[in-house]
């Protein structure tokens, strides 16, 4: 039967010209560059063949192993510029769990995405090689042990020259991987979206979990405080000064109510500014989004942002110098439907559409 596949799929393929070779799996990718068209659209677009993710017309959905986008797997960074890696981590959530399982059902879901995005023209797999490198192996009997996991697989990723894409996972998650990013980048600039600002200093007297990694981050010195910029931010608090420890920073607190039934083009063309051409890291909490939307997640508020509003803050990232990216939160047994996760794979295709090698046409 994979035989029988992996040969209609490679007639397919050759009817839309250029070279082609199977790997694994039945999929097929190019051996020399891209097709013509392809070519046309950019020069700036290395031969060196890259991983494609599988057309659908050649290719059943249902179809393969459950990659990011299909794309291969591969065990190390070496030879990628970017990477999706799944964190399957949620012993840091201070109400409901199910985020270590998010990167699967995101992954499930991203099977709906295709290889282009002709609303902001950008063709990623055109500029950049990328794979899934699978999850990071986690401790799930201890957080402190998954963080030092989580920093030293990043480190190693980091050093390969391969940018990031993380799939969560609790956002405790973002600050072993920014100690990775940092030894490299020194202190960056951070897009947060999220419904809180997770700069709490301790809980239950622990100092390690969701709701603290910027507090921590900051203690170490891994933020470039006065490139922060944390938007979507609302809820109810224990004090009315809840915004005083991130302001008191530098950071830039942009609340939800600022966000409402309007555009945040402008918005992003200020964070532009702020960011500069420095290296900046995206964390997007998906309770950020309402929950009308994105019900599956572990602290829900109401009254957040739309998914149209995500799409404007990542793409409003353009230009800037990601260094990495992470959506977090996602999760699954909160939302059956798989909505979340769908939204999910959708902002992280976003962001890989913004890193800095792709051209936009």
């Amino acid at each position: 039967m994979l035989r029988l596949l992996a040969s209609t799929c490679a007639r397919g393929l050759r009817a839309r010209g250029g070279s082609w070779r199977l790997v694994p799996g039945g999929r097929a990718r190019p051996i020399a560059g891209l097709c013509d068209r392809s070519r046309r659209l950019s020069r700036q677009a290395s031969d060196a063949p890259r991983n494609q993710p599988p057309s659908s017309e050649f290719v059943a959905r249902s179809v393969g192993i459950c990659s990011m986008m299909r794309l291969p797997m591969q065990a190390t960074p070496e030879g990628l510029d970017a990477a999706f890696v799944g964190v399957p981590l949620d012993i840091g959530t201070s109400n409901r769990p199910g985020a270590r399982f998010g990167p699967r059902r995101i992954r499930e879901e991203s099977v709906m995405l295709r290889t282009a995005n002709p609303s902001t023209g950008a063709v990623p797999f055109q500029f950049l090689k990328v794979a899934d490198l699978g999850d990071v192996n986690v401790n799930l009997y201890n957080l402190q042990d998954s963080c030092r996991l989580i920093r030293a697989d990043y480190q190693k990723i980091v050093a390969a020259g391969c940018v990031p894409l993380t799939l969560g996972g609790d956002h405790t998650i973002t600050y072993p991987i920014l100690q990775a990013i940092a030894e490299k980048h020194g202190p960056v600039g951070l897009v947060h979206v999220d419904a809180h600002m997770d700069t709490a200093d301790k809980a239950l007297g622990e100092k390690l979990y969701h709701g603290t990694p910027f507090r921590r981050c900051v203690d170490e010195g891994l933020l470039d405080c006065k490139r922060v910029v944390q938007i979507g931010i609302r809820g109810s608090s224990t004090t009315l000064d809840t915004y005083r420890y991130s302001r008191s920073q530098g950071f830039r607190v942009v609340l939800a109510e600022d966000c409402w039934l309007k555009s945040l083009v402008p918005l992003m063309g200020e964070v532009r500014q702020q960011m500069g051409g420095r290296p900046i890291y995206i964390s997007f909490d998906i309770d950020g989004l309402d929950p009308a939307y994105a019900p599956g997640t572990g602290t829900p508020e109401i009254a957040g942002l739309t998914p149209s509003q995500a799409l404007e803050i990542i793409r409003g990232c353009q230009g800037l110098n990601v260094v990495g990216c992470d959506l977090v939160e996602v999760s699954p047994p909160y939302d059956p439907f798989g909505n979340t996760a769908l939204v999910a794979a959708n902002l992280l295709f976003e962001m890989l559409c913004v890193l800095p090698k792709v051209t936009v046409a």
